[in-house]
């Protein structure tokens, strides 16, 4: 780690989002008593423009109901249990608030990768409503988020109100343009699926952005390739198998 790049090699998908519920305190507990200091999650809004942690549009995969998250107001799903889909011993485990998480993060100096998953239709709008309040929440901090997401126009919003904050482009295909989008959102990093990288493309992303991290790495074997390949960090589910 670098002080213009603070967060470890090592990143915990979700928390330990297979061992726990993915994306609840329980599951950044979980990453941090098997030593990881960094981690990554999805952070969307609520009706009322409560960020707050779930990866799909709808909760029926990892919360006790149905229906679209971001038409629910805050004090709803603050109701909910996220946890009782994992395993017994996680029922009743709530969704938190970005709010929540950071107080967590912040208190242990752990580092984090903020994804901005917006409800479809609501990309720029979240992407500066996140962006405002991770100003807010790490305004004393000496390790800001770094928030990435797949949908330029989440971080075209989170450029407009904080653009000291760092901002990282997800890829899961090198499509036409990217390192246009890349350029343009003065993105600090590419997080991209990890078979997608070969020398080539790697020496391609730092044409564009300093950093190159990859998703989702569990097996040794594309440990080491991307190690080879000097990517400066891996995001994995695996957080019982590798040790940071």
């Amino acid at each position: 780690m670098t002080p213009d790049w603070p967060y470890p090699f090592w990143i915990a998908h979700r928390g330990a989002g297979k061992l726990a519920p993915e994306n609840t305190l329980a599951s950044f507990r979980l990453g941090a008593a098997h030593g990881y200091r960094c981690f990554e999650c999805d952070v969307k809004l609520s009706s009322d423009d409560v960020p707050f942690l779930l990866h799909d549009a709808d909760l029926q995969r990892t919360a006790s109901t149905e229906g679209t998250a971001g038409a629910m107001p805050w004090t709803a799903l603050s109701a909910l249990d996220a946890g009782g889909w994992h395993s017994a011993p996680y029922i009743g485990e709530p969704l938190p608030s970005l709010a929540r998480i950071a107080a967590f993060v912040l208190g242990n100096a752990f580092t984090l990768n903020l994804e901005i998953k917006p409800t479809p239709g609501a990309e720029r709008h979240t992407g500066e409503v996140v962006a405002h309040h991770a100003r807010r929440l790490w305004a004393a901090a000496s390790a800001p988020p770094l928030l990435s997401s797949f949908k330029p126009q989440a971080l075209a919003g989170a450029l407009a109100i904080a653009p000291e904050l760092p901002r990282a482009l997800l890829l899961d295909a090198l499509w036409e343009g990217w390192q246009r989008v890349a350029r343009d959102l003065a993105c600090v990093a590419v997080v991209c699926n990890h078979r997608l990288l070969n020398a080539d493309t790697v020496a391609a992303m730092r044409r564009e952005v300093r950093r190159v991290l990859v998703y989702t790495v569990n097996e040794p074997d594309d440990v080491l390739r991307m190690k080879a390949l000097g990517v400066d960090g891996v995001i994995t589910d695996a957080v019982d198998r590798f040790k940071p």
